[in-house]
């Protein structure tokens, strides 16, 4: 093939089999762009700031599980990415940043050329797993196709490449690449032997599902999996819809609730497939998992770093689950486990019930019974996300249930962007009118596209998660947590998006099932003033959703 380096970037992208990538235009990446559109295979996704962009590539990775792709400027604009990567990362998601340089002959010089950035690769690694300086045109192809491969191998991570200027624009002829195939960890037989004993003597066994059974697509595997042994299964934040949560097996995200604790605790074996035992999911690792751990990972740097494990097996979650289906049909359980378990969960969920009140579980229902079971729904690090939305909103499907894993505030606009792209979904993003003013200059991308995604602002007028740190930790009054803020539905009105605002259950009913029967964005404003407190269990709680 003849073309430019924008050209090799599309051939590589292709190989890689992406069809959508985020980006904003620069100087220093429209060849990359316009070879894009020239070729008409991928999409581009025109978003307003660099950081939202790379999350909207990870919010479409999270729901399609393909490589999300941003493409941003050099210089302030690698930079101003920062938060997307470092979120990608913690939540190991399959994201490629491509960036541009300035031109070859004048990098490292520091003569101050537009957008020069000359420590800008050290940035790049500080964020990724391994990031490319392309040195040559020759390379430019192989050096995006490695990152892409090194971004879906194993536990998924985001990787970056940065393009000279020069080198986009430079004709030469290159080979057109065939499709990169990603090869899964398989598990050792010797491994899945040790824990297929541990889990056919097992007496009260839990089955944890992390988030690396979403990301390996083993969703239909793992549910299949615990149907067979009559299992219980506790999740993990990023682990949610790998099974139902209406599911008679599903005992769900209450892992911080005290009866799924004792049941925890009271727990013989617990298999873990596909997690790193998140702070906040552990309650700062102080929640007991079993007598006898099973971990299951792609990563074997995960073992024994928060819990002691008993067997240990490196592999894929899709692999792993296939391999212990064959070497587990039952289990020496007691008749009365299951019903124990079912148990905890029902008393959990009362518990969190009682803490919201009848007006928030008014709210809550009237979401999962308006919303598509595929579409997706997305929480920002929020009070309604963290006291009901990330543990009661029933998830039925994988990779419908997306937070910031880093517990950032102001992900959740531009992740729920990339998710609605991907799913082809009605979605629905639950947001804080704090966390929301973050990422609120992508608000025109949903009018730019139409998408059909329901933004709901719960208003109350500053950062309610921190208010109430705040007020459980120090004496005197609050400080630096009381916000001006935007009439959000005028906001959105002037971007050219239909909108609301609502202040009771009934309000909130009739407006987001209007928005879900229509075709296009809506933006609903909360406002908190009359909905009741919403309530947390204690003040280690509190410490640890921070």
């Amino acid at each position: 093939m003849h073309g430019n380096g924008g050209d090799a970037v599309v051939a590589a992208l292709k190989a890689l089999g992406v069809d959508t990538v985020f980006s904003i235009a620069s100087v220093h990446n429209l060849p990359m762009l316009d070879a894009i559109e020239r070729d008409g295979s991928i999409k581009i996704i025109d978003c307003r700031h660099e950081q939202n962009a790379t999350h909207a590539a990870d919010g479409y990775s999270r729901a399609t599980g393909k490589l999300g792709v941003s493409i941003t400027s050099t210089g302030p604009g690698a930079a101003n990415a920062a938060g997307g990567l470092f979120e990608a990362r913690f939540a190991s998601s399959r994201v490629l940043m491509l960036t541009g340089q300035v031109e070859s002959k004048f990098y490292g010089q520091g003569r101050a050329f537009l957008h020069e950035a000359d420590e800008q690769m050290a940035y790049l690694q500080s964020m990724t797993r391994q990031a490319w300086s392309v040195r040559r045109t020759a390379d430019l192809l192989d050096d995006v196709i490695a990152a892409g491969r090194t971004a879906m191998s194993g536990r998924p991570a985001p990787t970056a490449v940065e393009i000279p200027i020069d080198f986009q624009y430079a004709e030469f002829d290159f080979d057109e690449p065939a499709s990169v195939e990603i090869r899964r960890t398989s598990a050792d037989a010797a491994e899945i032997a040790k824990a297929a004993e541990l889990l056919r003597a097992a007496k009260r066994p839990v089955l944890w599902a992390g988030g690396g059974v979403n990301h390996a697509g083993a969703a239909a595997e793992l549910q299949a999996f615990a149907e067979q042994l009559q299992i219980p299964v506790v999740t993990s934040q990023a682990g949610r819809g790998s099974i139902p949560e209406d599911h008679d097996l599903c005992v769900g995200a209450l892992v911080n609730e005290k009866p799924v604790i004792g049941l925890l605790k009271e727990a013989d074996v617990v298999l873990a497939i596909g997690t790193h035992f998140h702070m906040v999911n552990l309650n700062g690792w102080t929640i007991p998992l079993g007598t006898q751990l099973i971990h299951v990972d792609v990563d074997p740097e995960n073992f024994d770093r928060n819990y002691r494990t008993a067997v240990r097996v490196n592999a894929d979650a899709l692999d792993a689950i296939e391999a212990l289906t064959a070497a587990v049909t039952s289990t020496d359980a007691d008749p009365d486990w299951l019903a124990t378990a079912q148990k905890a969960r029902d008393e959990a969920q009362a518990g969190v019930r009682d803490l919201m009140g009848e007006k928030w579980v008014a709210i809550m229902e009237s979401i999962r019974r308006h919303l598509p079971a595929a579409g997706p729904v997305v929480r920002d690090a929020t009070v309604p996300a963290y006291v009901w939305g990330n543990r009661l909103l029933p998830i039925l499907t994988s990779r419908t249930s997306m937070m910031p894993v880093s517990n950032a505030i102001g992900p959740g606009l531009p992740l729920a962007i990339g998710a609605t792209i991907g799913a082809g979904e009605r979605a629905v993003c639950i947001h804080g009118d704090g966390g929301i003013m973050l990422s609120i200059g992508d608000l025109p991308v949903l009018a730019q596209y139409n998408l059909p995604l329901t933004v709901i602002v719960f208003n109350d007028r500053g950062y309610g998660i921190l208010r109430k740190i705040q007020g459980a930790t120090f004496d005197g009054p609050l400080h630096d947590v009381d916000l001006a803020t935007p009439d959000f539905a005028k906001l959105a009105e002037a971007c050219g998006i239909d909108s609301a605002k609502v202040s009771t259950p009934e309000e909130f009913d009739k407006a987001f099932a209007a928005s879900v029967s229509s075709d296009g964005p809506m933006v609903i404003e909360v406002d908190m003033s009359d909905l009741g407190e919403l309530k947390y269990g204690g003040k280690q709680r509190l410490l640890s959703d921070r």
